[in-house]
């Protein structure tokens, strides 16, 4: 089934040449052209991927990003005519996969669209941990474990990007609904239960690794190891 992409840019000449080369290369595809209708839309047809520009009429990228990562892991490849370090580390920090600096060539992104499915149907695809959201488990080869509520959202997040390193603020952010109750110690606690749990599907793989004064990453178990 082809991937849905959905293109969010204001300027239509540029949106109309993102649109046509997707679409050559087998892409469904939507413009919006308004930061207002993006999050309804996103939680309503679910696209496979969006490409964000920053600096929109009604809502700005930035914005748009954070409210979705609370509810959504969808790929986002941030654009902008902003080039400066400081705007494309906020973009990242607020959940963007990607970021694009414009002037940029529609053929280099559509090939960076191209690039990122394979890789992740990849990892998805070697990856032996399997999640069930309906049960809140996992599945590691033959055996199961029962996760809790805050367990399971902890997993998928880690999981989406495996060696990619969660701040505990990060993690605050986007796991807990009332961030005023958590804390540094509450994060380590759920973390460390769910390690826990996960040493009994296998002793000896750290599927969660602690990165000393930065946060925790997934490590990912492949298939044939």
């Amino acid at each position: 089934m082809s991937k849905h992409v959905l293109v969010v840019e204001d300027e239509f000449d540029m949106a109309d040449m993102i649109v046509r080369f997707l679409r050559k290369e087998g892409y469904i595809t939507t413009h919006i052209d308004n930061g207002s209708d993006v999050v309804d839309f996103v939680r309503d047809k679910k696209p496979d991927m969006i490409i964000l520009d920053l600096m929109l009429p009604g809502r700005d990228g930035i914005s748009i990003c954070k409210e979705l990562r609370k509810t959504s892991d969808v790929p986002i490849i941030m654009v902008t005519a902003k080039v400066s370090e400081a705007e494309r580390i906020i973009g990242l920090d607020v959940g963007a996969d990607d970021y694009v600096c414009k002037p940029f060539s529609a053929v280099e992104l559509a090939m960076r669209v191209n690039v990122f499915f394979r890789r992740f149907a990849k990892e998805d695809e070697d990856d032996a941990l399997l999640l069930d959201r309906e049960r809140l488990s996992a599945k590691f080869l033959n055996n199961y474990i029962d996760l809790s509520n805050i367990e399971f959202a902890l997993l998928n997040l880690l999981k989406q990007k495996p060696g990619n390193v969660y701040s505990r603020n990060y993690i605050m952010d986007n796991i807990y609904n009332d961030y005023r109750i958590v804390s540094d110690r509450t994060v380590d606690s759920h973390i460390r239960n769910l390690r826990k749990k996960m040493k009994t599907l296998h002793s000896e793989h750290d599927f969660i690794q602690s990165v000393y004064g930065a946060g925790y990453r997934y490590h990912t178990y492949q298939k044939g190891r």
